[in-house]
This record gives structure tokens, sequence and C-alpha cells, in this order.
């Protein structure tokens, strides 16, 4: 299910974050992910772990090291980094159990999460970076400094 999961909403964020800041090339921190979503280290740091084994962050190791994408944002689709996720989410045990949510509201559930599912697949974390800049946010620069004496 992809509804009201926080966790696929967290791996989404710092995908995003990572795309935004860092880019291919550039490498952002763990501590400065967590920092500007509000998010504790620790607590991404299973996340962070999951994306970099299924090979969608790069993990570079040192005091400049930190995450950056394994790939292009044109071809890491927002399901693939809900699926990475998610699948722990699945059976938590606490289920509703009656006849109605089984009937009915089950079904239309699982109908919803078809279409986000469906849209999930068909849209990028380049899609979310064009929304970025139409909303005027500007991505920082990655040219390296130079400086002449």
């Amino acid at each position: 299910m992809y509804l009201k999961r926080d966790r696929i909403l967290t791996a989404l964020a710092i995908m995003f974050d990572v795309a935004f800041y860092a880019g291919r090339s550039g490498v952002v921190s763990g501590t400065d992910i967590a920092k500007r979503n509000g998010l504790m280290r620790r607590g991404i740091e299973p996340i962070l772990q999951a994306l970099s084994r299924a090979q969608l962050l790069d993990s570079v190791r040192g005091p400049k090291g930190g995450y950056r994408l394994a790939r292009s944002p044109r071809v890491i689709s927002l399901k693939e980094i809900a699926q990475v996720v998610g699948t722990k989410e699945h059976g938590k045990g606490n289920e509703i159990q009656n006849q109605l949510f089984e009937r009915v509201l089950a079904p239309y559930w699982n109908q919803l999460n078809v279409v986000i599912e469906d849209r999930m697949q068909k849209e990028t974390l380049s899609d979310f970076l064009q929304l970025a800049e139409k909303e005027g946010l500007s991505r920082p620069s990655q040219a390296p400094l130079t400086f002449s004496i």
C-alpha cells in the first residue's frame, strides 16, 4: 500500500533532497539531509542503507563523504524508490478485521493503491526537479570553486 506510508514518504524526500542538492556529481551528508528534512540522522540511516543497497544512492566514504544519486534522476521512478522501503510495511499484523472493511473499504483502498502505483511508475526524480524549478526553487551551483592569486 502506498497511502499513508511514512517510510515511503521519507525515502522519497531523501532521494529528492539528494537529487536537488547533489545530483550525480556532488555529495550531500546524511546529517545535512536529516537537517533539511527535519528528521533524526539515526532515523534515516536504515533508509539510506536500503537505498544504497538497491543502487539508487552511492555512498561516498571519508571526511567529505555522503550520498549522491547512483543513476540519472530521469531513470529513477518514484515507484522504484517506494518498492525499496515499502516492502517491510506490508503485513504489520494490526489490520482491521471485519466484514465492512474486508468487503468494502479494503478493495477500494487497493484500487487507489493501483492508481498511485501506476502514476509513481511514470514519474521520476527528474519530474520533481522540474516541479521545484517551476516553484522558483534554485538548485545550488555544482561548479567547482577556483581561486586566483
